[in-house]
């Protein structure tokens, strides 16, 4: 209550310039676009197609959870595989959800990002949760508060419509998949544009840049609420993303790693990569374990000329999603992988 009353900023999105200006550093945001894009050439939507079962237990549940839901993770799991009809409040948010994910992974290819697909998402989100259903998809008309916090959201609806379609144009424009993602979720929770159900829309619309350009999804899983809440406060009571941007650099690694995986086990073995899996062990452990620069790792190997390239690109994989927790397949040990991964994960 000693904090300052704060209200909506504008400038935070009036002096953003995409692709010149930035949330996140161009830097992070690059490393974090190679770390979870798929490789080669595929439609839209392809990446969350693959992995679209266990994105829809996993968004639904951690948005909801967020939100305050009591059921727990396999419990989600029951539920929609059980195909149940929902019997309370927190089993209808968590079907909701999993109706928002399987609408952006459909629309979005064929739609892209745009005002009227978000207001959909909001509509599925609140469905039978909203007293008025008038309010689903639309520009709020309602007062609205953000409880404890001192800011106090634009209330005047044609601020609302102005500033809601001048972040989707904005996002549209930005190049980099996880700077659109980003841009998204600060923006439209900040902005508060429905009566409720911002922060839902939030999470949900910032996959729609990672599912157009085909990177791994974002979930939240295993996020703190109280941190959460502590990133949102930064945005909201002094347009400070810093907070936001360490908890949203942590989930989207942990995500693009555990989707890296899902989606490479449904896949049949490459036989490229069954080819050369000894020599892609090896190469790991001359990186790492030696420090050895990533050319000549590979000149040491003596491959064809032709299946070089080919090789240079899947070992920049493999050392990108190298973890203390999936090192030993490479015969490295934990404390060695994670000095070299403390190191900036040195490859030349």
């Amino acid at each position: 209550m000693a904090r300052t009353p704060v209200t909506y900023r504008r400038e935070f999105v009036d002096n953003y310039k995409p692709n010149e200006t930035f949330l996140l550093t161009p830097e992070l945001a690059e490393e974090l676009a190679g770390l979870g894009h798929l490789t080669g050439r595929f439609p839209a939507g392809t990446f969350a197609r693959k992995v679209l079962e266990q994105l829809l237990i996993d968004l639904s549940w951690s948005s909801s959870h967020l939100e305050g839901n009591r059921y727990t993770l396999p419990d989600t799991e029951k539920l929609f595989k059980s195909g149940a009809a929902a019997t309370d409040s927190d089993a209808i948010m968590l079907l909701n959800h999993k109706a928002a994910i399987e609408f952006i992974v459909e629309a979005v290819p064929l739609q892209g990002l745009n005002a009227r697909l978000v207001c959909n998402v909001h509509a599925i989100l609140m469905h039978d949760l909203l007293v008025d259903a008038t309010s689903l998809g639309t520009i709020r008309t309602q007062v609205v508060n953000i409880s404890g916090s001192t800011y106090i959201p634009p209330q005047v609806p044609a601020v609302l419509e102005e500033m809601f379609e001048r972040i989707i144009v904005k996002a549209q424009r930005i190049k980099n998949p996880l700077e659109a993602a980003f841009f998204l979720w600060v923006n439209l929770a900040y902005l508060q544009t429905f009566e409720d159900g911002n922060k839902r829309v939030s999470r949900i619309a910032a996959n729609i840049p990672l599912i157009l350009y085909n990177q791994a999804p974002l979930s939240f899983l295993d996020v703190d609420r109280e941190d959460y809440a502590l990133a949102m406060m930064g945005v909201y009571e002094a347009c400070d993303v810093s907070m936001a941007i360490d908890l949203f650099e942590w989930t989207y690694r942990r995500s693009q790693t555990k989707y890296a995986a899902v989606a490479g086990a449904l896949d049949a073995p490459d036989p490229f990569r069954v080819k050369y899996r000894d020599a892609l062990s090896e190469a790991v452990g001359a990186v790492v374990r030696r420090r050895q620069p990533i050319e000549e790792a590979i000149a040491a190997l003596d491959l064809p000329a032709e299946d070089a390239p080919r090789f240079q690109e899947l070992l920049a994989q493999k050392l990108n999603i190298l973890a203390d927790f999936n090192c030993a397949r490479y015969r490295l040990g934990m404390k060695e992988t994670q000095a070299w991964i403390d190191e900036g994960r040195p490859i030349r």
